[in-house]
């Protein structure tokens, strides 16, 4: 028997299992004050899972207030949807709109990597087409534990199959990401998974309900037991411990269904039949209803004992927490409902009325005629607790920082310089990641014009005119954890430089925060800091943050990981023929150094392969001047054709990005270093620089762009198009044994 409203009135004092499903004390207090008394227990699965931290962000929605702050506008206009909606919406222009947004699935991906990758793509690919969008790609950010370690030989490859595998089964090019390892991420990987969509402006969908008598429906896969307590990790044999022994706490992904969802959903749009429409997240049915009823301009009734399952033993409870996926929820006009039935079953998904909006401020939700859930859909899905968690900076951080990797040894020999190059292209962090990007179609659909291992992805949008957009989504966790307002800005400026360097103009970002407790005063502090760092970066940048996600409680035991912020920047071009590709293509052109090397080796790569892992001192100088002046000497000299070849530095400095220039084409070159300190020269990480390669008749052109925007510019050398990576005076090294310490670390490791 269901626990009713009436049961939950005449029985005050019943005990609740409310502590084994997450909620405290002063949580379920206040649940008890909202209701004047007892929640029943789908009430109770219901708050559990909208109040559980991934929902309802309660330790971080006071602080992220701060992207409130920001300007609305991008480069290109105002945003068309904003923070709050299930996606960010950019005008970009001849009357497109892209959508875009990244999420995290860690924990899943950790328990289950298969599926909990899998369904994170799917998850955000489902936020995307809920704004009324085509999605049209996605691209991942992936952390794993030290390469060797045993948990990453489990973890790794069922992650990157589940990202693939979703990926490849909808039809959605991946084009681009990264993929990092350090020791914090032992035990708890990370997988953000960002997708982005297209649509006319006028194609433009938000999740609400309104109009009463109009018809709420549920469409795509039935309900299963799988998934259910993953927003707040929970065994779900607290309602019934007759039921089966527990639950699986990892969704199940069927990606062939999710197509058949979006074709079903753009032709419903098309048809111009849905009033409001909410994608199924974290929560399952107490999201969609909870979230669409408190959006709209009336309640909602559902009767429960009306949505299609998989599994009859679920108890009503269960089917309000379930995460099983592909599924939707629309509000729709009665007269509308025959056609949208119509229009499922020509696509086989099937659809489901299981209640209606109703006048009032109340959802209420019956189970077999009998009432369950009698709540102010407000209270569930937006007034939630919000917790203002005491922080405070690191006592040990003053001991990093003294710990300067411009204080370690440097031997500046030519052996030595040699062997440093290798080690560096060598190390996991830089090494060739072809072994998993050759898991993803990176170019179905047929508008793919940049990826991996391109610094940005980037889509052509309309065919005839060539609008484009570019993507790059990037996280410095290691200069973050030195100083996490600068890594946090350093984080943006890596991803704006690499939209940048494409020709693209960045406009608009999305961010994926991931961190440890916020229980722990020092992570929240780092959590603080970082946003300072996004919200005031974003101000100098005058690039807006469309939406994002928050993602707590990453950690092993009382370790946390390194906080990483992930941060997506969404570019604009608009012609993606001008696009610019980061590899030497033509013997004799110009090699050319933009922007300002500084003694900066702390939290590099260098500093980490060469000195056993060291971390310390201080991160980069941040000059967000300087990163605009680049992007937009980028985007002119893209607009008149001026080069060949550009490609940003970052991790690994001018070595790296070099000699991935080179290896790009099998194209060599020979160069003089840019200062007396060759180890500075090769390998120091100074931000908002470049690399790009043109034609002598271009230099001078090019070079009157750099001074007109202020650019550091420094010939270095020429392409030579032989099989050698030369640096005058200094050192060669021969193309083959570049290319082979940097692609032979992840076979070798993956025993591939």
């Amino acid at each position: 028997m269901a626990d009713t409203v009436e049961d939950a009135i005449s029985t005050p004092d019943l005990a609740q299992p409310y502590a084994a499903l997450g909620v405290k004390d002063e949580e379920y207090a206040q649940i008890r004050e909202i209701l004047g008394r007892r929640p029943t227990g789908a009430e109770l699965a219901m708050y559990s899972v909208m109040w559980s931290e991934h929902c309802s962000y309660k330790s971080s929605k006071v602080h992220l207030k701060r992207f409130g702050e920001l300007s609305q506008d991008t480069p290109r206009g105002p945003l068309l949807a904003g923070i709050g909606e299930n996606a960010g919406v950019v005008d970009i222009g001849q009357g497109w709109a892209v959508t875009f947004k990244a999420e995290s699935h860690n924990h899943p991906s950790y328990v289950e990597p298969y599926q909990g990758a899998a369904t994170g793509v799917g998850g955000i690919v489902r936020d995307i087409l809920a704004m009324g969008a085509r999605p049209i790609g996605v691209m991942d950010s992936l952390r794993f534990g030290p390469l060797h370690a045993d948990d990453t030989a489990r973890v790794l490859p069922g992650i990157v199959a589940g990202v693939g595998g979703y990926g490849n089964c909808l039809g959605l090019p991946n084009i681009g990401g990264e993929v990092q390892f350090h020791e914090s991420y032992l035990g708890n990987p990370l997988v953000n998974a960002l997708c982005v969509g297209v649509l006319r402006h006028e194609d433009l969908h938000l999740a609400h309900a309104s109009g009463v008598g109009n018809q709420v429906i549920l469409f795509g896969a039935a309900t299963g037991g799988d998934g259910i307590g993953g927003a707040s990790i929970l065994a779900s044999e607290t309602f019934d411990e007759t039921g089966p022994a527990k639950r699986p706490s990892v969704q199940v992904g069927d990606p062939f269904m999710e197509k058949l969802l979006i074709e079903c959903t753009l032709e419903l749009f098309q048809a111009g039949i849905i009033n409001g429409i909410q994608d199924f997240g974290a929560a399952g049915i107490s999201c969609a209803t909870s979230e669409l009823a408190s959006a709209g301009d009336g309640g909602m009734f559902v009767e429960l004992d009306r949505v299609p399952l998989r599994d009859p033993s679920l108890a009503p409870e269960e089917i309000l927490m379930s995460e099983s996926q592909e599924r939707m929820m629309a509000v729709v006009e009665p007269h509308n409902v025959e056609r949208f039935m119509e229009i499922c079953a020509k696509w086989d998904v099937l659809a489901t009325v299981v209640g209606e909006v109703i006048e009032g401020d109340r959802l209420i939700i019956q189970w077999h005629g009998e009432t369950i859930v009698d709540v102010d859909p407000k209270t569930v899905a937006h007034d939630g607790p919000v917790y203002e968690r005491p922080f405070h900076r690191p006592t040990w951080l003053d001991a990093l920082n003294a710990d300067r990797a411009e204080d370690l040894p440097r031997d500046n020999t030519v052996d030595a310089l040699r062997s440093a190059l290798l080690q560096v292209m060598a190390h996991p962090n830089i090494a060739d990641k072809s072994w998993i990007t050759n898991q993803y179609d990176r170019y179905v659909r047929g508008n793919s014009v940049l990826a991996q291992p391109e610094d940005a992805g980037m889509l052509r949008i309309d065919e005839e005119s060539g609008l484009g957009i570019a993507l790059a989504l990037d996280a410095n966790s290691r200069f973050t954890h030195l100083n996490p307002y600068l890594g946090a800005q350093l984080s943006l400026a890596e991803a704006y430089r690499n939209v940048a360097v494409t020709g693209a103009e960045p406009v608009a970002i999305t961010d994926c925060l991931n961190f440890g407790s916020p229980e722990d005063p020092e992570v929240m502090w780092t959590f603080v800091e970082a946003i300072l760092g996004l919200v005031d970066g974003c101000k100098q940048l005058g690039v807006p943050v469309t939406g994002g996600n928050v993602s707590l409680y990453n950690q092993t035991a009382s370790t946390p990981i390194l906080p990483t912020p992930t941060v997506g920047v969404l570019g604009v071009i608009d012609d993606v023929t001008t696009r610019i590709r980061s590899g030497f293509t033509h013997p004799g052109d110009a090699i050319v150094l933009l922007g300002a090397t500084r003694e900066e080796l702390s939290g590099s790569i260098w500093a980490d392969a060469l000195h056993d892992g060291h971390l310390g001192g201080l991160p980069p100088k941040v000059d967000l001047r300087a990163e605009q002046g680049l992007a937009r000497v980028m985007a002119a000299s893209a607009h008149e054709g001026l080069l060949t070849s550009a490609h940003d530095l970052s991790e690994g400095g001018l070595g790296v990005a070099i000699v991935e220039c080179a290896l790009r084409n099998d194209c060599g070159f020979a160069v003089t270093l840019p200062s007396d300190d060759a180890t500075v020269a090769l390998f120091s990480e100074s931000a908002a620089r470049a690399v790009v390669s043109l034609s002598g008749q271009n230099l001078k052109r090019f070079e009157s762009l750099c001074v007109e925007h202020d650019v550091v510019v420094a010939r270095l050398g020429e392409v030579t198009g032989d099989d050698v990576a030369e640096f005058v005076g200094t050192f060669s090294v021969p193309l083959a044994e570049l290319r082979d310490a940097w692609q032979r670390t992840l076979p070798a490791a993956l025993a591939v």
